[in-house]
């Protein structure tokens, strides 16, 4: 399992790199709560509540479930992109 830090810092990344890509559109606005706040928590700029949590999780698990990946521990979004490259399950998404 990925643990809640790398989980941040994924989605984090994620957000940052393809938040402005059109092929995930739906993705990002479904996600609007959960990647913001897995961005300002991986910057320092708040301290997630228990319910900011659970929002980073569901956005971390619906990215894998995206990708049609299960949680076997990653460790960078590089990681979790190249898994599902080797899968060749990346359904749209980058």
């Amino acid at each position: 399992m990925t643990n809640l830090e790398t989980q941040i810092d994924i989605l984090s990344n994620f957000y940052l790199n393809y938040r402005d890509d059109k092929g995930i559109k739906e993705f990002m606005e479904f996600n609007d709560i959960g990647l913001p706040l897995a961005f300002l928590t991986a910057e320092g700029l708040c301290e997630p509540t228990e319910q900011a949590i659970v929002y980073i999780q569901e956005t971390f698990n619906m990215l894998l479930g995206t990708m049609g990946l299960e949680d076997t521990g990653f460790d960078s979004l590089d990681h979790l992109l190249a898994t599902a490259e080797q899968t060749g399950k990346t359904n749209d998404t980058p």
